[in-house]
């Protein structure tokens, strides 16, 4: 079973997705605030973190940035909460690094299904142990990323869309694929998530940023010199 850690100080939605996400034979581990988060992640160490960001004293983004900096807690992939329904909440959110979001109010069994779709994608085998890709190095089974040699951090959602496109180098991967094959959504409606992954992917790769293309009208693809 997996567990998952629900960081959100206000219990009555605590309750709610823990309810829902027993249901469906999760274990599931609470905090009401974020110090309290911070501790039981590094204690439990879940699967995957489900946090707020609005609480009071630590918000969800400092939480996210601790987080980050411990080396047993930074692969922990994190949906994030928000009450606000503003963009640029949702973006900043996404370019600290975590794999998803939803605005309050939201469905539980929505939650719980992208959960599930999180889950799948992160434990998901990938044939063979390493590619390499112009000056990309990947090692599937660990989702251990090297850039001309040096070990770089990707997000499991980062690595999952590098490689991706890697494997099909030089070809243009339309949109709908990226989003429904790797990213687990069935539909275009979060293509803004898809373009917040590939800028913040674009900006780890530094000088080799410019080897993703977008190809205006259809999606991305990683083009390599001939």
């Amino acid at each position: 079973m997996h567990t998952i850690l629900v960081i959100e100080d206000e219990e009555d939605i605590a309750e709610l997705v823990a309810f829902n996400l027993r249901r469906n034979e999760f274990n599931v581990e609470l905090a009401h605030d974020g110090i309290q988060g911070l501790a039981k992640a590094k204690e439990v160490k879940p699967d995957l973190i489900v946090l707020d960001v609005m609480m009071p004293g630590i918000d969800g983004f400092r939480v996210f940035k601790e987080l980050k900096k411990d080396a047993s807690a930074r692969t922990i992939p994190v949906i994030m909460l928000t009450a606000r329904g503003q963009t640029e909440d949702r973006i900043q959110g996404l370019e600290l690094g975590a794999e998803d979001y939803m605005t309050k109010p939201f469905s539980p069994k929505e939650l719980v299904l992208r959960i599930k779709n999180l889950l799948k994608r992160s434990t998901r085998k990938i044939s063979g142990n390493e590619l390499v890709c112009g000056p990309f190095r990947f090692v599937k089974n660990t989702l251990q990323f090297f850039l001309d040699g040096k070990q770089e951090e990707l997000t499991a959602t980062e690595f999952k869309l590098l490689i991706y496109l890697c494997e099909r180098q030089n070809a243009a991967q339309s949109r709908h694929s990226l989003l429904m094959d790797v990213m687990g959504y069935s539909g275009d409606v979060h293509s803004r998530t898809l373009d917040t992954h590939m800028k913040r992917l674009r900006r780890k790769l530094g000088v080799h940023a410019d080897l993703i293309e977008t190809v205006r009208g259809v999606g991305y693809q990683v083009k390599l010199p001939s």
